[in-house]
């Protein structure tokens, strides 16, 4: 099963805080253990909600939001998608990791929708289509 791991966004990820040197060789040990072990399939940090933008849909119509958005519970700073063997290995994993904050932090791991879950929705040409699709960005 594949499950995105998020790193939730704190007050000081959100204010530009960049991490330390000391918590940067502890995240590059704990991902070069995932990809040792085969987990690990992608994972980026992400600027503050400063740099970003939201895109709100209403029918047909579009509206442009400049960050920063003020829920930074709600926010993500970094994430990563494993290949795991069920939640109770992510969880595992998770355990495992260095705080990836300078306090109180969190990460949410949430799984990855499969071509199954969708059941009689994905028609032959629909999977077919996104079986193109991964091949040619590479993913799984």
């Amino acid at each position: 099963m594949r499950v995105i791991v998020m790193v939730k966004a704190t007050e000081d990820s959100e204010a530009g805080n960049m991490p330390s040197t000391e918590l940067l060789e502890a995240m590059g040990k704990f991902n070069e253990e995932l990809v040792n072990a085969g987990i690990m399939l992608a994972g980026e940090g992400l600027h503050p909600s400063s740099r970003g933008k939201r895109v709100a849909f209403d029918g047909a119509s579009r509206l442009v939001i400049d960050g920063p958005f003020t829920e930074t519970k709600e926010l993500v700073a970094g994430f990563w998608i494993w290949q795991v063997k069920d939640m109770d290995e992510a969880i595992a994993w998770v355990k495992r990791c260095p705080n990836p904050m300078p306090g109180p932090s969190e990460i949410e791991i949430r799984p990855v929708f499969e071509a199954a879950d969708f059941g009689d929705a994905l028609t032959p040409e629909i999977a077919e289509l996104d079986d193109r699709l991964r091949e040619r960005i590479g993913g799984n």
